[in-house]
């Protein structure tokens, strides 16, 4: 081909044209085919940025809906550096009213063009001076800040969140996920010299609302009782906690050292550990009614069975084991109430340790009790088979096992209602758009028997009576309870120290019919420091206003003023049946069924083996008396009373003047009498 022809030449530029829009239209499909997905990425990176806004978090409220938690909307300030001209300036000026680094501020500032935050969460009146400084580039968005507006009541248990409102411990913790709700977002738009023009939001979800089964009321009365037994003892710690024993649920929790959730990052770390579900110890003479309610439950002793305690000393394997006290002989009854660590220790040799072991699993010990919130320790309970020859005599009085307060807490509690161990819980509800979801609670498993619990009530009513709990008998209550001065092991020696201990107590009223167990325990108190003269005296503190606010019926003397202040809160209320029944001992009971309609109680089988003269003991009467008479009287004679119904007693079994041995069972069932039903008609 001639290139100088002009045929030829516009042939040679019209393939050479072809060549060059055919790689173009190949690139080009590269590009846009192959590459789009990437080149798009890189341009919504350039062009876009999504900022997450921290959701709405769904209220904490008490068992009667006052809010202890909440979320406000406040105002964050974010930057767009693209639209400062001066930088510097910028910074200067922020950096006296935030009362941060001017560098620090300069520095987010050179950090991207197109969005920085300043500062999340500003108060009203930081953002009002930044607004009159009406500064370029500097702008505001809503967010919700978590509010506590009660402060530091029941810390422990509603926990914290961090900046972003993820939950940090406690309640927040533990149900993060139903109560933060979705996150909202914020898409900010820039132009190619990086220019902010446009933002879009994308309004946040408000999460579930928490109804829990604490008690304001109850909480602060805990709160403020520790708080002044910790400033009268100088204790370093310390733990109370008020559960209702019939369900579980957890009226109180108060730990001290504590701390603000406000602003949780301002206290020591060691206040944030809620120990009244972490806090590892041993457990000293409360340990005991687990030792004598597992000889009561196997059948190897009875209340007023007397034991030599051998005046202060006991030997096993070699060692020799000192009592607080030099006791001679015992009721078992009277081990309980004055605390006999040699009278605890006999019963754990009778007992042997598998029997011990299994009755200390059957309450609770040595695993998670299921509460629901964060930190519960399991505590230690050494398998049988790693028991020393000692350890026997060392567990029956509390020591070489390691519990939580939660754990002896619910061990109370199943004494208290009859025998049954529920899982203690402390959230009883989640609301969300208006529905409510109850949460689902296991079934309790049984601990003891009723009879056994029922014995052991009045056998710890009598520590607060005659024994070491004096100082927690209260006004117009019923109460039982058992004392405990554990000593701490020395990190530096490895033993028991001499001077530091956990005094403790752990109680519940009234006694037949329990509205409440407390436990009280303090960390190293100075000066006094048993368990019956430093925590005894705050559980009566506590009890007394509680059982007043809960309005449970005296069942106790009470004293000329303290029936005036009660007449005067109640003027309008007409006099309770104070009777003492405790409805969860008997399942069957009849109530208020009269004694005329009252099914017959089952006959007691006459003795096998005949008597020996002045080896029996007769029957009383016992109709017409109380629940509290009827105990009493039992006990006294030695028998143990199986209690159905409530009211007076209308019948029982054997009949009166009977001759039974010591510590038969004698069956009561109250009821009206006929007359009273009929009136009780009547008056309806």
């Amino acid at each position: 081909m001639d290139l100088r022809s002009t045929p030829a030449r516009v042939v040679l530029v019209a393939v050479l044209a072809m060549v060059w829009m055919g790689a173009a239209l190949v690139r080009l499909g590269y590009l846009q085919i192959i590459c789009y997905s990437d080149y798009l990425f890189r341009a919504h990176r350039q062009q876009q940025r999504i900022i997450e806004i921290s959701p709405k978090r769904g209220s904490i409220y008490d068992r009667n809906g006052r809010e202890l938690a909440m979320s406000v909307q406040v105002d964050s300030c974010f930057a767009v550096p693209s639209e400062i001209n001066d930088a510097d300036m910028v910074a200067r000026l922020l950096a006296g009213i935030l009362h941060q680094p001017e560098e620090e501020i300069a520095a987010r500032l050179s950090a991207s063009r197109s969005f920085v935050w300043i500062a999340r969460k500003l108060r009203p009146e930081k953002v009002e001076r930044i607004q009159a400084l009406n500064l370029r580039g500097i702008y505001f968005q809503k967010e919700n800040q978590r509010i506590y507006p009660k402060r530091k009541l029941a810390a422990h248990v509603l926990g914290y969140v961090d900046l972003d409102e993820k939950g940090l411990a406690g309640v927040e913790y533990e149900l993060d996920s139903e109560i933060r709700g979705t996150p909202g977002r914020m898409l900010v738009l820039t132009d190619a010299r990086r220019r902010w023009f446009e933002r879009t939001e994308k309004a946040a979800d408000a999460g579930s609302s928490v109804m829990l089964t604490l008690d304001e009321n109850i909480q602060y009365i805990a709160e403020r009782e520790l708080a002044a037994a910790i400033r009268q003892t100088h204790a370093l710690a310390g733990s109370v906690i008020v559960q209702d024993p019939n369900t579980g649920a957890l009226l109180a929790v108060a730990n001290w050292p504590t701390f603000n959730p406000n602003a949780a990052g301002d206290g020591p770390a060691d206040a944030h550990m809620n120990r009244a579900i972490g806090a590892l110890y041993e457990p000293g003479s409360t340990f005991k009614i687990v030792t004598v309610g597992a000889a009561l439950e196997e059948g190897i002793t009875r209340p007023t069975e007397v034991i030599d305690c051998q005046m202060g000393a006991i030997y096993i394997a070699g060692h020799r084991i000192r009592d607080h006290k030099p006791f001679g002989l015992l009721t078992v009854a009277q081990v309980l109430s004055n605390s006999s660590d040699i009278g605890a220790i006999k019963l754990g040799l009778r007992l042997g340790a598998p029997r011990m072991y299994d009755h200390i699993r059957a309450f609770g010990f040595g695993t998670l009790t299921g509460v629901d919130l964060p930190g519960e320790t399991r505590g230690i309970v050494r398998h049988v088979e790693n028991w020393s020859a000692i350890s026997i005599g060392a567990v029956s009085m509390g020591q070489e096992i390691g519990i939580t307060p939660i754990q002896l807490t619910s061990a109370m509690s199943a004494i208290a209602n009859g025998g049954l161990l529920y899982r203690p819980y402390v959230v009883r509800e989640l609301r969300r758009a208006g529905r409510i979801t109850p949460m689902e609670q296991p079934e309790p498993r049984r601990a003891i028997a009723p009879q056994t619990a029922a014995t052991l009530r009045q056998l710890l009513e009598g520590v607060i009576l005659e024994g070491t709990g004096k100082l927690a008998r209260l006004e117009g209550y019923s109460a039982a309870g058992k004392t405990g001065t554990a000593q701490k092991v020395d990190p530096a020696t490895g033993r028991y120290s001499s001077s530091q201990v956990i005094a403790s107590f752990v109680g519940f009223a009234p006694v037949n019919n329990p509205a409440v167990t407390i436990l009280v325990t303090l960390d190293s108190p100075v000066g006094a420091h048993h368990g019956g003269d430093v925590a005894a005296p705050v559980f009566k503190r506590i009890a007394e206003p509680v059982l007043a606010y809960l309005n449970a019926p005296h069942d106790a003397e009470v004293t000329p003023g303290l029936r005036r202040v009660s007449l005067k809160r109640n003027a309008d209320i007409s006099p309770a049946d104070l009777s003492d029944f405790d409805p969860i001992q008997v399942q069957d009971a009849i109530g208020e069924t009269p004694a005329a309609s009252a099914p017959p109680l089952p006959k007691s089988p006459a003795p096998t083996v005949a008597l020996a003269e002045g080896e029996g003991i007769a029957v009383p009467q016992l109709a017409g008396q109380t629940v509290r008479g009827v105990t009493e009287e039992c006990l006294r004679l030695g028998l143990n009373p199986v209690l159905v119904g409530t009211g007076l007693a209308v019948q029982q079994s054997p009949e009166a003047g009977m001759m039974v041995r010591r510590g038969s069972s004698v069956t009561v069932r109250f009821g009206r009498a006929p007359a009273q039903a009929r009136a009780a008609g009547q008056g309806n």
